[in-house]
């Protein structure tokens, strides 16, 4: 007899973009049950986006695994966007939506949607920020080094290790981004001696941004997460005033340019809020097996 599978339903959307084949793309899974980590993972690497979420819904409660190419993220931007917009479409209802996801951990986030001019845009609210550490300036030449610049590109701020779900260490720069890169094996850990899990490049005078798994194989179109940690990093050092929307571009380098919209709330010393908004644009739809 032939064997039979289970077929698992997806839609294809960019995130961070007013337009398909831009952005960050994302493979949004609407109902996981019955699927374990292990296939959720093989799936992703399947579809061969940057990140896949797979949503489930209980009793009303909507939750949400996000993973990469190698492994399950306890927090991620794109996805979570991507998601809470597909949601909003299949909805047909299009008037402004509120949404409420659980990670795998518990944490709940808050999602806002709405319609504008045929697009849609979600608002991801990221709380409050955790700035863990401020390295010393010795330790610029070094992470330099990491991603084929120079200690004279970094910007005359320090390097620092914020979250609002992901660690990420902020390298600011003054020129050099075009050219930047992975350089060494050990990224890894050179990042967890500082207390961070990922590092994000960003030119504080054009606010462009990039960043890589830490393998430096893969980079990132349009990290979400990230951006909300650059909000956080510009308030505190003045770079942008509380509560006026800035936007981050991400992806030109790829030919996939991304627009992100972010909002930091409160002051520089007391930082209360971090808000991340884009447009989300819909490729497509379709359905695989489980592994």
């Amino acid at each position: 007899m032939p064997q039979t599978y289970n077929h698992y339903n997806f839609v294809h959307c960019d995130v961070f973009a007013n337009r398909p084949y831009a952005g960050n793309s994302l493979a949004v899974f609407t109902d996981c049950a019955g699927l374990s980590a292990e296939q959720m993972l093989r799936m992703t690497q399947e579809m061969r986006h940057f990140e896949s979420i797979f949503l489930s819904q209980d009793q009303g409660q909507i939750t949400a695994r996000v993973f990469d190419l190698i492994e399950e993220l306890p927090f991620a931007g794109h996805p979570l966007i991507g998601a809470a917009c597909t949601l909003h479409r299949a909805s047909g209802n299009l008037t402004p939506q509120s949404w409420k996801i659980r990670l795998n951990g518990g944490r709940v986030v808050k999602i806002a949607t709405g319609v504008e001019d045929g697009k849609y845009i979600g608002t991801l609210d990221q709380g409050t920020p955790d700035f863990i550490a401020a390295l010393p300036a010795a330790a610029k030449p070094g992470f330099a080094k990491a991603f084929n610049l120079t200690t004279a590109q970094i910007a005359d701020l320090p390097l620092e290790v914020i979250s609002t779900g992901l660690k990420y260490l902020v390298i600011p720069l003054t020129s050099g981004l075009e050219n930047a890169r992975i350089t060494i094996a050990d990224l890894d850990q050179k990042l967890a001696d500082v207390g961070a899990e990922f590092a994000y490049l960003f030119d504080v005078n054009t606010f462009e941004g990039r960043h890589w798994n830490n393998d430096g194989i893969v980079e990132d179109i349009a990290t979400g997460s990230a951006a909300g940690v650059v909000g956080a990093f510009a308030l505190k050092h003045g770079l942008i005033k509380a509560g006026d929307p800035v936007a981050l571009k991400q992806g030109h380098f790829m030919g996939r340019p991304s627009r992100l919209q972010v909002t930091a709330y409160g002051t520089p010393d007391s930082i209360v809020n971090i808000s991340v908004a884009g447009q989300v644009a819909f490729v497509g739809e379709g359905k695989v097996v489980a592994p």
